[in-house]
Formats: C-alpha cells, structure tokens, sequence
C-alpha cells in the first residue's frame, strides 16, 4: 500500500543571529528599516511538507510517493530522498525554476524572520494524481494534500476525489490562502483534516463550521495542540491525546509533518485512533530533539520500544 504524498519540496536555509532583533530594530524607524544581521552560523536543510512527512513515513516502514515540482538544484535532495528509498516517480522538474526555498533567521530570543521564495512550487498544479493502471502499478491507497501552490492544492484535491481516493486535507501555512468557500470544498471532498489550533480557529471562522461540525463531515478532524498533545474527533468520540516529553527541544520545524506521517501510518494500519494520534505524538517528540527536520532516526523496533516507554502498552508496527 502506497501514499501519495502532495505537497512542498524545499531548501531550507537556517541562520542564527547572535544577538537580539529589537537592539537593532528601531520602533519610530520602522518607515525606513534598513538593517543588516551577521550570521556565523548558516545550515541548509532539506524541508518542504512532503519532503518531511515522506522521510518519516519511510523510517516506520511506509511506502510514500511524493507528488511536487521542484527545480533545477533539486539535485542533492533528490539524492538524499534517493538513499532513504522514498519514490520520486511523481516529482516533476521545472528547469527553468529553483526548487522553493526558505531563508529563516533566528535571534537569541527564538524571534524568526523568514523569507520565502515558492519556485517551482509554485507549478504544482503542472502534476496531476495517477489514476487508473498508474494507481494500481503504484498501489496508493490513500493520500494527503499538504501546503503546495494554491492551484496545485485545489486541482489535487478534486482529482483524489473524483478518483476516489481518501486524503488528508493538512492546509497547513497555506490556509490563509483560501476563503470560506475554497475550505468548505476542500473539506467536503476530504476523508480526514487535521490542522493545529491556530488553523483550526481559522477553519472554523472561515466556513463558519465549529469543529464539532467540520469533525461530522469527515471521517476523523484531528487538532494538534503542540506540547499539551492533541484532540481527535472520530466516530463520534472525541479524544485527547497526550503529549511526549521530548529528550531535548531543540527545533520544532516539522514536528507537525512527524506527526502526519504517523496517521498516515495508522490509517494505513487500522490501528485505533487511540493509538494512532499516540503514534504521531511519539514522532513530534523524536523530531524536536533534533535540529532540522530529516536528521533524526528511528526504526520500527526502537520507535515500539519507545512507545511502550511512553504510554505503557505495546504496540506492533
């Protein structure tokens, strides 16, 4: 079994600021900021939402086929993917584009400043869902549409309709970009949204659905809640999952696609949605305790003794 995997490809490039944004920041100069931040401390990492959810859905086994447009310097990262075994076969290569990318600086206080530069993201809408024979050869079962280009999420959650096969819908940082009415097909159309609770809020003013409703329209709504765990509605149970102290917090950049590789994982499985969001809280809490958001590991066998360590009962994976 197989999912498809919609969503960004990106370079993420890392900068710490060794000192404090409001000591070089003026208030009453704001009309004409002109500052600049010296940062000895650069990394470029691998990102993007279906990047990250892929690589932690390959760690516990999975088969994920990611589905984005990149550009001509995808070349390292598709090597990288290459080597964890994630299928590329639906990644299409803009060439006359770069790859998107993401340029964050941080200060001693965790305050950010990002710079985004969507690239051949901004294409996604150039690759459409297998269908047909090049479904069944591929095997997927399921998907999730994650932040993408605007068109790019539209079209792909129509095309996973009309083909009927069952997706999250993760609008993730891409949620501001649709109004009520975009959301309220994107919601008709999905089998599962989950969202954190910041975008839940915006979900539920934008449609004018609560979430007891948006959670009756779809087979589960799951609301992350960061270190006070998450909620799920499914079944017409609603259920509070708790959190899993992390080793260390070092970066939580991704925690958030961890954690949907987990319920792809466990709807893969049919596992109870108890333990699935259990699951996808255990790998939020793997992730954070690394910086950037595909250096972490683990493996079926150390991620179930993980589990048994954390909620007291086995789990087989």
């Amino acid at each position: 079994m197989s999912a498809l995997i919609c969503g960004s490809i990106a370079y993420d490039n890392i900068m710490v600021f060794p000192g404090r944004f409001k000591e070089h920041i003026l208030p009453d100069q704001i009309h004409i900021l002109n500052v600049s931040f010296l940062v000895p401390e650069l990394r470029r990492e691998f990102g993007g939402c279906a990047g990250n959810v892929a690589y932690n859905l390959r760690l516990l086994g999975g088969d994920p086929r990611i589905m984005a447009t990149v550009g001509s310097d995808f070349g390292p990262y598709r090597a990288w993917l290459a080597r964890q075994g994630v299928n590329l076969s639906h990644v299409l290569e803009v060439p006359e584009m770069l790859t998107a990318q993401a340029y964050i600086t941080t200060d001693l206080d965790d305050n950010q400043i990002t710079a985004f530069h969507p690239g051949a993201m901004n294409e996604a809408h150039r690759i459409t869902v297998p269908v047909g024979a090049a479904r069944s050869d591929a095997g997927i079962t399921l998907a999730i549409v994650s932040p993408d280009g605007r068109q790019g999420m539209v079209e792909h959650a129509a095309q996973l309709h009309d083909a009927g096969i069952p997706f999250i819908f993760d609008p993730g940082q891409g949620l501001p970009m649709f109004d009520g009415l975009d959301l309220r097909h994107f919601v008709d159309r999905a089998t599962w949204v989950a969202v954190n609770d910041y975008e839940a809020r915006l979900l539920t003013d934008r449609t004018g659905w609560t979430e007891d409703e948006v959670a009756g329209k779809v087979k589960a709504l799951i609301v992350t809640h960061g270190a006070l765990g998450s909620t799920i509605w499914a079944g017409g149970e609603r259920m509070e999952i708790p959190a899993v102290k992390p080793r260390a917090v070092l970066d939580p950049t991704g925690c958030g696609d961890a954690y949907r590789a987990g319920l792809l994982y466990g709807i893969t499985r049919n596992l109870p949605w108890a333990d699935t969001g259990r699951l996808a809280s255990l790998l939020g809490a793997l992730k954070i305790a690394h910086k950037g958001t595909q250096n972490h590991h683990f493996t079926p066998a150390s991620l179930a003794t993980e589990f048994q360590a954390a909620f007291g009962h086995e789990l087989r994976l």
